[in-house]
């Protein structure tokens, strides 16, 4: 090889390393200098199926990237940023491409809470997740109710009515409403199959669905948290003994959007409503709501005793009594007495039992 083309290569390989040196140094200060994101942080929504490229441009038009094609670069050079996460991102100052690039890959999106609150129905379910901005709205604006067939779920009932979990669920902007309500169906279902291993003995339910149906009469009849297992055990021996169960929040959810605020005397005779429980023996079709880990257990635990009958005494706990002319007196005496001094039942909700 000539000497003259031998100094050439060395030179040219020499500036090659320099070049390369030098890109990597800048490479290098550029994923670790701060993105120019302003005071208090800014939020970028990253749509589903949207790649790093994308993303990259997409921050760089915002003003929140600068030089997006080195972010691409080295995204391609290491193999980086090949999967990401679609959601809400929160990006706080002090960001640089590197920890952009984490937060990407570790799917590092905000969350967003929804509570189903114990004794909400299912229309008040649909209307909480309807509230609810960054959730995807799949299910029409106008239903009222929703079966569990259009959620995917095979089961042998179809109304949904009583067949979530009461809690407080975190998701992202990328969760739809059916997504949800199929979480806390689940949920439901793992907590109510775990105590329905663990029920009492001489129960008169024959599923686990009758024990749900029958804590969400406990749970619309409850306004005092400790008394749920002995309004669950008049509700059981009430069933032993073959007595209608007579509760008011039946009825009511029976009247549905009809129901005024007002029971009335003829409300009490329809036996056109099929979850009057003064007319129609046993357990109602469907539960009426809800119905919390607290009602199921004291639905499958019920407290022992002898009482058959209860009645609100208008700050939320009950009266219970053994006999009927018991009840007529507490009746008259919490009932009718106190309604004339300004008697307010607490909390609504509840009614004589």
């Amino acid at each position: 090889m000539p000497k003259m083309l031998s100094k050439v290569l060395v030179f040219l390989v020499l500036a090659a390393v320099v070049v390369l040196s030098l890109a990597y140094m800048q490479m290098q200060r550029y994923l670790t200098t701060p993105l120019p994101i302003p005071q208090g942080g800014v939020e970028y929504t990253l749509a589903k199926g949207g790649s790093l490229n994308a993303m990259a441009y997409s921050l760089s038009n915002k003003g929140l990237l600068t030089s997006p094609r080195w972010l691409i670069a080295y995204s391609r050079l290491s193999a980086r940023g090949q999967v990401i996460k679609a959601g809400d991102y929160w990006l706080d100052e002090g960001l640089t491409p590197l920890t952009l690039l984490d937060k990407l890959e570790q799917g590092d999106v905000r969350y967003y809470q929804l509570t189903l609150v114990e004794g909400w129905n299912l229309t008040q379910v649909l209307a909480a997740l309807r509230s609810q901005p960054k959730l995807k709205q799949t299910i029409a604006s106008d239903a009222t109710t929703i079966q569990a067939s259009d959620l995917g779920i095979e089961v042998p009932y179809e109304r949904l009515e009583g067949l979530l979990f009461p809690d407080t669920y975190r998701y992202h902007s990328d969760t739809t409403d059916v997504e949800l309500l199929r979480q806390s169906y689940t949920q439901l279902q793992d907590f109510l199959a775990a105590q329905w291993e663990k029920r009492a003995n001489n129960l008169p339910y024959k599923t686990s669905y009758e024990a749900l149906i029958m804590a969400s009469l406990i749970e619309k009849e409850t306004g005092v948290a400790n008394e749920r297992p002995e309004i669950a055990g008049v509700f059981v021996r009430r069933l032993q003994k073959r007595m209608r169960l007579q509760t008011d929040p039946t009825i009511i959810y029976g009247l549905g959007a009809s129901f005024d605020g007002n029971l009335r005397s003829r409300h009490l005779k329809d036996a056109s409503n099929l979850y009057n429980t003064y007319r129609h023996p046993g357990l109602t079709p469907t539960p009426i709501a809800l119905a919390g880990a607290e009602a199921i257990m004291a639905a499958l635990h019920p407290k022992d005793g002898t009482s058959l009958y209860f009645v609100a005494k208008g700050d939320g706990s009950h009266y219970f009594s053994d006999t009927l002319e018991e009840h007529q007196k507490a009746v008259r005496k919490y009932q009718i007495e106190q309604r004339r001094k300004n008697y307010s039942s607490a909390p609504p909700k509840n009614n004589a039992g």
